[in-house]
């Protein structure tokens, strides 16, 4: 399938890898490839500009998502009897600001090799797939990217978008009729 992506979606992924290798990621979910569409000109890029979302914001949003990762969940623990405010306070009074978050940090670096797709981030490759041959397009773009992860409204760049307020359906009208 690689094959038939073109010089930009080619770009999306390689750029996918270095905002997982920027956040300390482990893996790539479809949060970092829709982090690479935005960052780079194209037609995902246009769509969600288009679309009345500001692109440096989302791309804040999805950075902090991406470095909270599998973070610490204070509604979970509090249902267990604890106060994470209070452990964040007690870890950064023994071991210096931020203690906790640097330990997280930490666990999540990778050598600077391979990085694995999370099964999201295929899943919207392969859907990328059935978009282009859906436009009759000869080559997967970026749009078709974006495409693939609007499709399924469980993937997580979709919800992140949707969350940041976006109209899905706008943004797919647009990546569909650029001259709209």
């Amino acid at each position: 399938m690689f094959e038939k992506f073109s010089k930009e979606a080619r770009a999306a992924v390689v750029k996918a890898q270095e905002v997982a290798r920027d956040e300390h990621s482990g893996v790539i979910d479809s949060r970092h490839v829709l982090v690479a569409l935005i960052e780079t000109p194209g037609p995902a890029a246009t769509a969600v500009a288009g679309s009345g979302l500001d692109p440096t914001d989302v791309v804040r949003r999805l950075r902090r998502e991406i470095r909270a990762g599998d973070a610490l969940d204070a509604d979970a623990l509090a249902a267990l009897g604890i106060d994470l405010g209070a452990v964040r306070e007690r870890t950064d009074a023994v071991f210096g600001a931020g203690a906790l978050d640097r330990a997280g940090a930490a666990r999540h670096r990778r050598s600077p090799g391979h990085i694995p797709f999370t099964t999201d981030a295929k899943k919207a490759l392969e859907l990328a797939l059935r978009e282009t041959l859906r436009l009759k397009s000869s080559t997967i773009d970026g749009g078709h990217l974006l495409l693939g992860m609007l499709r399924d409204a469980r993937n997580p760049a979709a919800r992140a978008l949707s969350d940041a307020g976006a109209d899905l359906a706008r943004i797919r009208h647009l990546v569909e009729n650029p001259a709209a």
